[in-house]
């Protein structure tokens, strides 16, 4: 599921947008959520989820520079599309992080080709990122952010560097695989990203975050091993 949003003042342009979005996904046969607002103040006062955003620059009260400034500093790390009918206001877009922008009247063609390049890079997101799906709802939640996973009856949470902990379905052998690199099972029940490793000593791993992880016997010979090839390689 891809959350995208359009942020418009002109119903017409927004419908326009949304036409193009729906067809895009549909021939892709990816499953998306779409929401449309009015203002950029409605935009800031939405807390749910936004993986791809249309934001016209030019609207009436706030305008869309201002309104993704806000969202930047809100932490939204969501691919940013403006839709401009003036070209200079583009070189402002930087300091948003904006991936590309859309001059209106927007064309099909220029839609697409947009749409193509995005839809590229979130996949090679993927590859330092996981996908949560919890129900019908999914989250992407970057690798880094992972300090510890724990299982506990058949149910994964992830310990993430913010101090959440995000609970979800996964069997933890699928969810090894899946993170790979510098994440290590030191027990049956944990996996640990080496990247928040503080210290180990007589059994227990002592991660950034404070929390302390079990390293089962069995394991603490490779565990010595892996740290010690990791501790070369960064």
């Amino acid at each position: 599921m891809i959350h995208i949003a359009i942020c418009d003042d002109e119903k017409q342009m927004s419908d326009h947008i949304k036409t193009f979005v729906s067809d895009f996904f549909r021939k892709k046969n990816r499953e998306i959520r779409l929401r449309t607002f009015l203002s950029g103040e409605e935009l800031l006062n939405y807390d749910g989820q936004i993986d791809i955003l249309f934001l016209d620059i030019q609207m009436n009260g706030m305008d869309g520079m201002e309104t993704a400034r806000k969202l930047r500093a809100d932490k939204f790390r969501g691919f940013l599309i403006f839709i401009t009918v003036l070209k200079e206001m583009v070189f402002q877009s930087f300091e948003v992080q904006a991936y590309d922008y859309l001059v209106k009247p927007v064309e099909e063609k220029q839609f697409e080709g947009t749409m193509e390049r995005l839809l590229a890079s979130m996949q090679s997101v993927g590859e330092d990122s996981l996908l949560v799906q919890k129900g019908y709802e999914g989250r992407i939640i970057r690798k880094d952010e992972i300090v510890f996973c724990e299982i506990i009856d058949r149910k994964i949470y992830l310990n993430l560097v913010s101090d959440e902990v995000l609970d979800y379905y996964e069997r933890i052998e699928n969810l090894e695989t899946k993170l790979g690199g510098h994440f290590f099972r030191c027990h049956r029940s944990y996996l640990i990203n080496l990247k928040h490793l503080k210290g180990y000593k007589n059994g227990t791993a002592y991660m950034d975050n404070g929390k302390e992880v079990p390293v089962s016997r069995l394991r603490s010979k490779e565990f010595s091993s892996v740290v010690l090839r990791y501790m070369k390689n960064i």
